[in-house]
């Protein structure tokens, strides 16, 4: 018989994730003819010092936590159908220690961020228990973000989560120390102190406020009560969005033309339809409380049809923190405010939307890679001794 063809078929099979053991072996050596005693290499460097887990699998905690959305009793769960028992405080001190060393990276990666000419930032909620009350109170994370990939910035996109206590205004003029460009943000009025003259940390800030929280209040409006004149400012910014469409990912230079050309004109009608709407409309009604809403909003709204490199709206940051409300909904509340420093931490190192296509566990690991030991002398006693190393299966 000879083979004339074949004929060949795929088929889809998974590899369940497998935990194994990493013996390190430091062999001892002893002189018999000197009396300098034994001698053994240093033991390597950990994440956590004489502790159980590899930094690989303290990244495998952190991105199941805070990108994949498991809460640690779950993780701990499936981790014992492997046979392996470790009880989720266990889990919680690895991700409070992986937090606390990436500290230094956040903190550099916020400096950066700032050196920016435009941000954008948002907060949402954060449940942490109240010790002595047996209830919850509400925290605050904080994002501060950077993406200019609409008009073609070199730059990366990037993020900073921080956690405060509470969403007073005086937090994120704290975050924003030493910022002083174009911040693109909602209408939430504890930013008006970053834009007066008293602000501290820097010069006042010039904000662009967002076209998308304007028509999210007509739409509400229109969606309850079916409003005529709701449908027609959601018509009206709807120009304004079909415009951006066509010229995203030009050049700054392009944009702000084309805005200039078709969109102002648009914006200056769309300025005396608010003003004649307000004119009709009791501001005790509630169509009446999101036109006031969209005209105190009005020279922030405006902004970027001076800039082509500010954007319309800043759903860039909102796309960031939505996936945090599925950890904030499996998890529940975070212990105490301390809890919820580290968990800010952590999304650095497996943020819930990717803007890259690389892996959340691939990008999680190099920070969490201790500072190695110095290199002994040339000559030294230890210079020559090395290490090995061999797997065992678990148990």
């Amino acid at each position: 018989m000879y083979q004339i063809g074949e004929d060949r078929t795929e088929r889809l099979d998974i590899i369940p994730a497998q935990l194994r053991v990493i013996v390190t072996v430091r062999p001892k050596y002893a002189c018999r003819t000197c009396a300098e005693g034994v001698s053994q290499a240093p033991a390597p460097a950990h994440l956590i010092e004489g502790g159980l887990p590899t930094e690989g699998a303290i990244a495998h905690v952190l991105v199941g936590k805070f990108s994949d959305h498991l809460p640690l009793y779950r993780q701990s769960q499936i981790l014992a159908r492997s046979g392996i028992d470790l009880h989720r405080s266990t889990l919680a001190d690895w991700v409070g220690t992986a937090a606390f060393h990436l500290g230094p990276v956040v903190d550099r990666l916020a400096e950066y961020l700032k050196t920016s000419t435009k941000l954008f930032m948002d907060e949402t909620t954060a449940p942490v228990l109240d010790p002595g009350r047996g209830l919850t109170k509400t925290g605050y994370l904080w994002a501060l973000a950077r993406d200019d990939r609409r008009w073609g910035g070199e730059d990366p996109p990037g993020v900073v989560f921080t956690y405060a206590p509470g969403r007073a205004g005086e937090n994120a003029e704290k975050i924003l120390q030493g910022f002083d460009g174009i911040l693109q943000l909602d209408g939430y009025s504890g930013y008006n102190r970053l834009t007066r003259p008293s602000r501290k940390g820097g010069d006042p800030i010039r904000v662009a406020h967002c076209w998308a929280h304007a028509r999210r209040k007509l739409k509400e409006v229109f969606d309850r009560d079916g409003s005529e004149i709701a449908a027609e400012g959601l018509r009206r910014i709807a120009e304004f969005y079909r415009i951006e469409t066509e010229i995203r990912g030009m050049g700054p230079g392009q944009r702000l033309s084309a805005r200039q050309a078709r969109t102002a004109p648009l914006i200056a009608g769309f300025g005396e339809w608010l003003q004649s709407q307000r004119l009709r409309i009791s501001a005790k009604s509630r169509l009446g409380e999101k036109l006031i809403y969209i005209h105190r909003q009005w020279d922030g709204l405006q902004t970027f049809l001076h800039d082509g490199r500010v954007e319309i709206d800043s759903n860039a940051v909102e796309n960031l923190i939505r996936p945090i409300a599925l950890t904030r909904k499996n998890a529940l509340f975070a212990g105490h405010d301390e809890g919820g420093e580290p968990g800010a931490a952590s999304l650095h190192s497996s943020p819930p939307r990717r803007s890259t296509t690389s892996s959340p566990s691939l990008t999680s690991k190099p920070p969490l890679k201790p500072s190695l030991p110095a290199i002994p002398p040339a000559g030294s006693t230890n210079s020559f001794l090395g290490t090995s190393s061999r797997q065992a299966d678990p148990g």
